[in-house]
């Protein structure tokens, strides 16, 4: 047949072009890139949209990330994720009655204080109109049957200088306290429900208040080493070795920093490793403001600015500085920096508060910091800035922010925003919850690590799917859409105190390439005297999942578990319009070239049969 070869020759050369149409397409879309934000606060909150945002956490165990929110600075409510809007509902209330009176609740540190694989709620308070030294009381309450047991509040019998940290210092995989009671380095343990103190560290050290301490691996050894920040801005590293802490060279604050932030842990770089991102004010009035990186270097940090343009327009911006009385420090958050991967590149963002420092009026608002490749000389050495985004309408549309920080409100892997804002005659912070309509179809790995104190045997069968654990490390290694080497890192729930409203999962970017990621590695701490890491290792993780991580047994690696959850994505829609339209291009050339076949067999059958007629004759 004379059309046959050319049939199967165009169907060939289109089928192995698929590659180079999807390629063609994915470019298409990735021209139009938003940072478009949705306010849902009415979805998800309805009418209880007020309070102040203290912690997530996976409270009842259905993988759903809950909220827990003080109110009136002597409650707490619990907000249940739900499946019917308003998608978060206040079903857990620890009401003023059960607390003591006349005191004011600081923060909440959800977590299995108790080691029964149950969510507990530490909650931490200090008297209310006090003029000297603020103490802060710890009051915990253990949860039984997705439910706070309210009539048995379980109260630490010291109280410390400051809001304490939670971290595994034995690394049993049960959070323990650490901070500064009298003079002295402290840390509680709390096994059986039963309080046990000791002295930490053997050092006595003069913490700063308000503190920036962190449990974070620093030495990529995968084991969580305690990073603490003390007075006269100097900053001490205590590396875990064999399960003891041992103190490095301590460093100290950029000299031109007159107010110094909230310290914060992160992979900025993308190269595997924790970077320390520190926020400075550079005159007592905060009319100047900066971010800087820390690079070992020497006998001291070598601090690399990362962003010190706060100049938009005729307006300069700068950080919100903290009241200098102690007594009002809970209603205003230090200068901190809520990272997360924005927009999934790989390389995570911030969220920050800043003020108008030329405006006659106060003016204050939330907004987005993107990790951007370094375009000028102050950021050579970081390789990496951010940048302000001062356009961002739907951020600027919200006045008087207080505090802004990621959330996955939809569990999909993309992080979404969530807003506090002080409105005027109101005593209540007002929540907003901003959905992030990020078009790209990049790509994601969501990982969380667990305590790994049972696995298929908890105690009263109950699923240990989300009691927030503190110190778990995660990294991963894959090769980018160009074929270069791509690796990033994150600790979970690093910090714990003055609102650092840490996720209790960890959200890595993948950027736009769809390759399985080569290795992912998981380590938890160590206990004392266990010298070898205890580290797993995953190969082949597909993009765009969330991998549940099981510890069990934690001294045996090899039998650790992981359950992986796929997330849909936009591509795989994309992907079968694309094919569909293919496949149907592709039967309408067939057709065309079989009717033309058809047509030129019936004029050589008709030219046969003319010939044979002929010769009859």
């Amino acid at each position: 047949m004379p059309y046959s070869g050319l049939c199967w020759s165009v169907l060939a050369a289109m089928l192995l072009s698929w590659n180079s149409f999807l390629t063609l397409l994915l470019c298409f879309v990735g021209r139009h890139v938003t940072f478009a934000l949705q306010d849902v606060t009415s979805d998800l909150f309805g009418s209880e949209n007020y309070g102040t945002v203290a912690a997530f956490g996976d409270f009842n165990s259905d993988k759903q990330t809950d909220i827990f929110v003080i109110r009136e600075e002597s409650e707490m409510l619990i907000f249940l994720a739900d499946l019917k809007a308003p998608y978060f509902k206040p079903k857990v209330h620890l009401t003023k009655e059960v607390f003591p009176p006349d005191i004011s609740i600081s923060s909440v540190v959800p977590g299995d204080y108790d080691g029964d694989s149950q969510m507990d709620v530490l909650l931490t308070a200090h008297p209310k109109h006090t003029t000297g030294p603020v103490e802060t009381t710890v009051y915990i309450f253990w949860g039984h049957n997705q439910t706070l047991n309210q009539s048995a509040r379980f109260d630490l019998n010291q109280t410390f200088k400051d809001e304490p940290l939670v971290m595994d210092f034995n690394g049993d995989m049960i959070p323990d306290i650490f901070g500064v009671a009298g003079e002295s380095l402290v840390v509680c343990y709390l096994s059986a429900r039963k309080q046990r103190w000791e002295k930490a560290l053997g050092s006595n050290v003069k913490m700063r208040v308000p503190h920036s301490n962190a449990f974070i691996d620093l030495n990529k050894d995968f084991t969580a080493d305690l990073f603490l920040t003390t007075e006269s801005n100097r900053f001490e590293t205590w590396i875990n070795k064999d399960g003891n802490f041992s103190q490095m060279q301590p460093g100290k604050a950029p000299d031109e920093a007159k107010k110094v932030g909230q310290s914060a842990f992160v992979d900025f770089d993308g190269n595997g490793s924790q970077d320390h991102l520190l926020p400075v004010c550079l005159d007592d009035a905060c009319q100047k403001s900066a971010i800087y990186l820390a690079k070992p270097g020497g006998t001291e940090l070598k601090w690399v600015p990362v962003l010190t343009d706060f100049q938009m327009k005729d307006s300069l911006w700068g950080f919100v500085p903290p009241p200098d009385n102690p007594a009002m420090r809970e209603l205003h958050s230090p200068i901190t920096l809520h990272l997360g991967d924005y927009n999934l590149d790989g390389f995570p963002d911030a969220l920050v508060i800043l003020r108008n420092t030329t405006a006659s009026t106060q003016q204050q608002q939330a907004f987005l910091l993107e990790n951007v490749a370094c375009n000028n000389v102050d950021c050579r050495d970081a390789g990496r800035m951010f940048l302000v985004h001062w356009e961002q309408s739907d951020l600027s549309a919200i006045p008087r922010a207080v505090v802004a920080t990621f959330f996955d409100i939809y569990e999909d892997g993309i992080l979404d925003m969530i807003v506090l804002s002080k409105v005027e005659g109101k005593e209540e912070l007002i929540i907003h919850a901003l959905k992030n309509n990020f078009e790209v179809d990049a790509y994601f790995v969501k990982v969380i690590v667990l305590s790994g104190l049972c696995s298929n045997d908890c105690p009263e069968k109950v699923k240990p799917f989300g009691v927030n654990q503190p110190g778990p490390y995660v990294m991963y290694t894959s090769v980018d859409s160009n074929g270069y080497l791509k690796n990033a890192s994150a600790g979970q729930l690093s910090q714990s105190s003055h609102l650092s409203l840490q996720l209790p999962y960890t959200v890595l970017g993948l950027g736009r390439s769809a390759n399985f990621l080569d290795h992912l590695f998981v380590g938890i701490p160590r206990p004392l005297g266990v010298k070898d890491m205890r580290k797993q290792e995953w190969t082949a993780i597909i993009p765009n999942s969330q991998l549940i991580v099981i510890p069990y047994p934690q001294n045996d690696p090899r039998s650790w578990s992981a359950k992986l959850y796929l997330t849909p994505s936009n591509i795989v829609l994309l992907t079968a319009i694309a094919l569909i339209g293919v496949c149907v291009f592709i039967l309408v050339i067939i057709g065309i070239l079989h009717w033309k076949e058809k047509k030129a067999d019936d004029r050589e059958k008709r030219q046969e049969a003319h010939r044979f007629h002929f010769d009859a004759m």
